[in-house]
């Protein structure tokens, strides 16, 4: 591929896209590297970034989130590290580690989860994991940024020094604080902090009274700030350790700079790598807003996009909470060319714009808004001429600079090339311009190129008829309102509906029948013939879909038919079943009735048992015989039918119950218990019999024992006889 030229980019309004993808960077340098996505010039670098996009997407809907990718830019210390004798701060260490800590986070994630994510793991296994950057960094510096205490044994004698410094600092601070509070010579607030020395809060007129040097005074002079004279000391001594300290921990900065320093190439590599996370990240949270897939990727010179929306405009109505209308096209080698005619306002402009954008955003590496089953294919150029390109600056009229682009156009046009031009042939004479057009595109048929053309003119239309492999579309209008239906209907012209338009938009019947007549009969002829024609495809389009919601209807319909022809047919089965069942029982039971009536008139014993045993052969011939495994199979399905019944007629003796509870909702009176009663605990086994009741207390003796229970825990077993 010989990438796409930048003038093509921003006609797609490309760049728009970028920024709204680039708004989805959780870095700033990735911020900047999504502004600047370009198409891809290999085949193999682009279905590898589309994938590892359409890979990460899918890590929003399972359960294996990949990690957080964010960092800290390191570029300021890559430089460093690039120049001898530097050293990293405190703050750039940390960066350093916080880096390393976050790409080996990610690569040993998608080393675990390699099925999930093949493609990013093949770019995260390049790049090494290694802990000794952190060991490093870690080494030295603690959790609160500071450079520990045991990064050197000089650093630690050091800090230990000036700890006792400050020490005797503050003893002897508060010693000379409590003998001049004692004079009264300080003022109320008594002590403050000067150039991070702390000083006594002198009063002015006792200034020469207190040894020491002078640190400032208040605004009004009425307070004289002093350093005592026994701290003076001790301070020059702090002062003298704490120059010590921060040459230490430079030279402790510049020995771990040092050790980092080999590891450059890997550090750019791992700030290389979590931006390219960054932008693929972006680039799956983008295509989940606009709800976009990674389609089929066809070998063969075919495209099908089907029900593809624009990105820029999806998300625009999105906001506003209004419909966008998706179209959908093919291109293949035999319909290589759509020529696509129609009143102004009616979505022309914006379906070829849709079709170049999302092929743009594909081979950019970018998941586009389209149908699952959508298929495309890659091209080496797209060219474009869309809008209004008059040049000021170069003198350019706009038929100038579209000849200037046509020239262009010429040179670059080729089979693997898709071209986009809108509004093709104007900005001239219609007759000259016209027939330079239709010369144009002849020539870009012949060199089998893909394209999409708008346009008025009816040399262009006609010719898309003449040739096998162009085709003419419209987007379709309502013959009544002449209101745009923004819905491409591909295999005929469209009308551009000059005169209708016009007199809809209130110019004078009079006026518009004057313009009739300026003009050729033929050409009102013919654009009345492909109105009329456009009106009817409109009005087939319209009764095809009643028809398609009627057919859907009437299967429905007949489809809750045929489910209730079923459930009737099952049970006139079962009705028949049983009607023969009780047939058969009748019959027995009759036979039964004459045997007996006969053995009371005749008392044979003998007769009669012959008799039934007849009948019980009878009955048994007629049964089927059954294998001892079959019969296991029908005692199961018995059993089975049983315990279901079962299950039915407890489900219907509980509710019974239930019901007959609530309907006996007065409880039962509590029996009166006196001596020599049997009873036993409400919530116990034990039966007593009592002894003895005082004051609503009764006396049980179960034999073994005796004990004192409340009457209202007992319940009775049994009176007294």
């Amino acid at each position: 591929m010989n990438g796409i030229h930048q003038k093509t980019l921003q006609d797609l309004e490309f760049p728009t896209v970028l920024e709204q993808l680039s708004d989805y960077c959780v870095t700033g340098l990735g911020h900047q590297h999504a502004l600047q996505i370009m198409p891809y010039r290999s085949e193999d670098e682009l279905k590898l970034a589309l994938e590892q996009t359409n890979e990460y997407l899918s890590s929003f809907q399972n359960d294996n989130r990949i990690p957080n990718h964010g960092f800290e830019a390191i570029s300021k210390e890559l430089k460093l590290l690039k120049i001898e004798n530097t050293f990293l701060d405190v703050h750039g260490l940390q960066k350093i580690a916080a880096i390393s800590l976050t790409v080996n986070t990610i690569i040993q994630f998608l080393q675990k989860f390699n099925e999930y994510y093949p493609k990013l793991h093949r770019s995260a296994s390049e790049i090494e994991v290694t802990k000794v950057l952190i060991e490093k960094v870690d080494g030295i510096i603690d959790r609160f940024g500071d450079v520990k205490d045991n990064a050197s044994v000089l650093l630690y004698d050091i800090r230990k020094a000036i700890n006792k410094v400050k020490g005797r600092i503050n003893q002897s601070f508060a010693t000379a604080l409590h003998t001049y509070q004692k004079l009264n010579y300080l003022d109320d607030i008594r002590e403050s902090v000067v150039d991070n020395h702390r000083v006594l809060a002198v009063k002015a007129m006792y200034r020469r009274k207190v040894n020491g040097q002078v640190m400032g005074s208040s605004k009004t002079g009425s307070i004289v700030y002093i350093e005592p004279e026994t701290t003076i000391q001790h301070s020059r001594e702090l002062s003298n350790l704490e120059h010590e300290e921060k040459e230490e921990i430079i030279r402790i900065l510049k020995e771990v700079t040092n050790a980092i320093r080999p590891y450059l190439p890997l550090l750019q590599d791992y700030q290389s790598f979590l931006i390219s996370m960054d932008v693929i990240s972006a680039k799956a949270k983008y295509a989940r807003s606009l709800n976009a897939i990674l389609p089929a990727l066809s070998e063969d010179r075919s495209l099908y996009l089907r029900d593809a929306y624009h990105p820029l405009l999806y998300l625009n109505n999105l906001e506003k909470d209004i419909p966008t209308f998706p179209q959908t096209i093919r291109l293949k080698d035999d319909s290589r060319i759509i020529v696509i005619s129609g009143p102004n306002a009616g979505g022309k402009s914006i379906t070829l714009k849709t079709i170049g954008l999302l092929q743009v955003m594909l081979q950019s590496g970018l998941l586009i808004p389209v149908h699952e089953r959508s298929e495309v294919c890659l091209f080496d150029r797209i060219l474009s001429d869309i809008g209004d390109n008059q040049s000021i600056e170069n003198h350019l009229s706009t038929y100038s600079y579209r000849l200037k682009q046509m020239n262009y156009f010429l040179k670059k046009c080729n089979a693997n090339t898709l071209f986009l031009i809108d509004e093709f042939g104007t900005g001239s004479d219609p007759e000259l311009g016209g027939a330079l057009a239709e010369t144009f595109l002849e020539e870009f048929y012949h060199r089998k190129a893909f394209g999409i053309i708008t346009t008025h003119y009816s040399n262009l239309k006609i010719l898309a008829t003449e040739l096998p492999h162009m085709v003419n579309a419209n987007m379709l209008f309502n013959e009544h309102t002449l209101e745009p239906m923004f819905k491409l209907a591909v295999g005929q012209a469209g009308s551009s509906f000059t005169f209708e338009v016009a007199q809809k938009n209130g110019i004078p019947y009079s006026l518009i029948n004057r313009a009739k007549k300026k003009i050729e009969r033929s050409k009102i002829r013919f654009d009345a013939t492909i109105a009329k024609l456009q009106k009817e495809r409109s009005r087939l389009e319209k009764t095809g879909q009643s028809l398609r919601q009627n057919e859907r209807k009437t299967s429905e319909e007949a489809d809750r038919l045929e489910e209730i022809n079923a459930k009737i047919q099952k049970k006139l089965e079962s009705y028949q079943e049983l009607y023969d069942s009780n047939q058969r029982l009748i019959y027995l039971g009759q036979k039964v009735k004459d045997l007996a009536e006969k053995y009371v008139e005749n008392k044979r014993k003998r007769d009669l048992m012959a008799e039934l045993f007849k009948l019980v052969q009878i009955e048994n011939s007629k049964r089927q015989k059954i294998t001892p495994k079959q019969k296991k199979l029908v005692k199961a399905k018995e059993q089975q039918v049983k315990q279901e019944v079962e299950k039915k007629v407890n489900h219907i003796r509980k509710q019974k119950k239930e019901a007959r509870k609530k309907a006996i909702a007065i409880p039962k009176p509590k029996p009166v218990l006196k001596v020599g009663d049997r009873v036993r605990m409400e919530d116990g086994r034990a039966v007593g019999s009592i002894d003895k009741i005082e004051k609503n207390k009764a006396v049980v003796n179960y034999g073994v024992f005796i004990t004192k229970v409340s009457l209202e825990q007992l319940e009775l077993v049994e009176t007294k006889r």
